[in-house]
């Protein structure tokens, strides 16, 4: 099956596995929700706890690549910076640890908010490293911002090494990673940001026009209600995913973390929506066949 048919079944089963009545709390039996991510929470947006409606080796450090972003946007906007500011696009003093591409030409100039959008939206890397580059106090300033306020969001399970998460030694939890997101979720603009599906962010010197897309097909699918998201993909860290998305008009932020297969997080939404709703996520095992068919 080709990539984009595939992609296509998987949104499609997601989008059947929201279309029943909601179930009593009481009915939520964990071990009728079969997911293929390795690590996973769930849990209400509103609700100020750690508890968690649902948890898979939830409490265990791993590597979290991109999800980094969504704590890079939140110190950045902490800073209270100016938004309108041409920022220089320069290469880094330090290769990062795993080779990634950016579109964004070196020694161009991006303004400050054209760089959060497409770092949160497209997981654009080089548009991390010029935020934290440009913290006050410098990069290094920047890494101290993210772990504090990861300890004073109470995130006992993270260490942050750099802005992007291209590298194994940012390592959170997926039960951090919903502490993470509840905060984040008060960000209007992290919301506008992540929900954005396409946009042309524009350079000068040189002056260029570069069209990007949200890396989360959910975002993109009007019979979702996805009110954050952000993705990540890393070798050792797997296929990863978070969001915020209404189900019978109730957020919920879901973490996905180390899942294999590009549709895995994805296919993940759907059964724990449908969990939330019947108290039964279906066959993991017969939607990934009816995905390969």
């Amino acid at each position: 099956m080709k990539p984009t048919a595939a992609l296509a079944l998987a949104l499609t089963l997601a989008l059947l596995m929201l279309a029943t009545g909601p179930a009593p709390a009481t009915e939520r039996d964990p071990a009728k929700l079969q997911l293929a991510s390795v690590h996973a929470a769930v849990a209400p947006l509103a609700r100020d706890t750690n508890e968690l409606l649902y948890a898979r080796d939830a409490e265990r450090a791993v590597p979290v690549a991109s999800i980094t972003k969504l704590m890079t946007a939140m110190v950045t906007l902490d800073a209270n910076p100016d938004l309108d500011e041409w920022l220089d696009v320069v290469e880094r003093d330090e290769k990062p640890p795993i080779h990634a591409v950016s579109r964004i030409p070196l020694g161009a100039q991006m303004r400050r908010g054209t760089l959060l959008r497409i770092m949160l939206m497209s997981s654009e890397n080089l548009a991390a490293y010029t935020l934290a580059d440009n913290y006050p106090g410098g990069f290094d300033a920047f890494i101290d911002a993210m772990n504090a306020k990861s300890s004073a969001l109470g995130m006992a399970k993270t260490q942050w090494v750099n802005p992007s998460g291209l590298t194994t030694k940012n390592v959170s939890s997926a039960a951090d990673i919903v502490t993470m997101v509840r905060a984040a979720f008060s960000y209007k603009l992290i919301r506008e940001y992540t929900q954005t599906g396409f946009f042309t962010a524009y350079t000068r010197s040189p002056r260029r026009a570069i069209n990007y897309g949200n890396t989360d097909p959910l975002v993109h699918r009007r019979d979702w209600d996805i009110r954050l998201t952000k993705t990540g993909y890393l070798n050792a860290a797997g296929r990863c995913l978070t969001v915020v998305v209404t189900v019978d008009d109730t957020p919920y932020i879901m973490a996905f973390l180390n899942a294999f297969g590009k549709l895995s997080p994805i296919g993940d939404v759907g059964r724990t929506a449908r969990w939330l709703r019947e108290g039964d996520g279906g066959s993991l095992l017969f939607d990934i066949e009816r995905m390969r068919r």
